[in-house]
């Protein structure tokens, strides 16, 4: 079975997060998915960010949800990089992508181009919240769906079954022999993130999962050497 390195928000830990600077460098790097973050501008773009706010990655302050596209765009997203929309990514890089998204007005808001791009074979959706993930499984048919989860037991495998999800992306810092072979009997797919260590690395693999989400494209590669 083929290990995943998933670059988180391309590859944050050496570049600016969420522009097309970091996932571009996570595509040369050899990523086989690159994971990123969705909001909804006041106007309603998909845009590419981490935080509800923009403070901590941008020069600017205050919602996303209170800007239009255009005033994000004003904003220096880290070595003069501009916020990136959704479909700037989709046009940016070939690799697969994994979008998470916050709510249910995202989730239709993504349903809308993932339909009119015939994105279901490229874009995984990601979410925390189990409204948002069965939102987009009903709006998007064959979409392939995760459930996020920082902190859990045995019970987020219930949940994703019951959303319809058919990856769990765990803390690998909570993760346990119990939950992994729970998620694996109920034929789930196991991501661990954020992996950025030998350590969590060698603990992956350990646990069997299919893969990790990293910061580092070294991981990529200290991966193969291990596997």
């Amino acid at each position: 079975m083929h290990f995943l390195t998933i670059g988180h928000r391309g590859v944050m830990g050496v570049e600016p997060e969420n522009t097309l600077r970091s996932f571009v460098a996570a595509e040369a790097a050899g990523m086989d998915v690159i994971e990123l973050d969705l909001h909804l501008s006041r106007d309603g773009a998909l845009v590419v960010m981490h935080d509800a706010e923009v403070d901590r990655t941008t020069d600017g302050s205050g919602p996303i949800a209170e800007k239009t596209l255009e005033e994000l765009r004003a904003l220096d997203a880290g070595r003069g990089e501009r916020v990136p929309v959704f479909e700037e990514v989709l046009e940016a890089v070939r690799t697969p992508l994994q979008a998470e998204i916050k709510d249910t007005a995202a989730a239709r808001a993504l349903a809308e181009v993932m339909r009119a791009r015939d994105l279901v074979e490229r874009v995984e959706v990601s979410s925390f919240h189990d409204e948002a993930i069965a939102e987009i499984a009903r709006l998007v048919p064959g979409v392939r769906t995760a459930l996020v989860a920082s902190r859990y037991g045995t019970d987020v495998v219930d949940r994703a079954r019951e959303a319809g999800a058919a990856t769990v992306c765990l803390n690998i810092r909570r993760l346990t022999l119990e939950v992994a072979e729970y998620a694996r009997k109920a034929d789930l797919r196991i991501i661990g993130w954020v992996v950025n260590t030998q350590d969590h690395l060698r603990l992956a693999r350990a646990l069997e999962l299919d893969g990790v989400t990293t910061d580092y494209p070294e991981i990529r590669r200290i991966g193969r050497l291990t596997a």
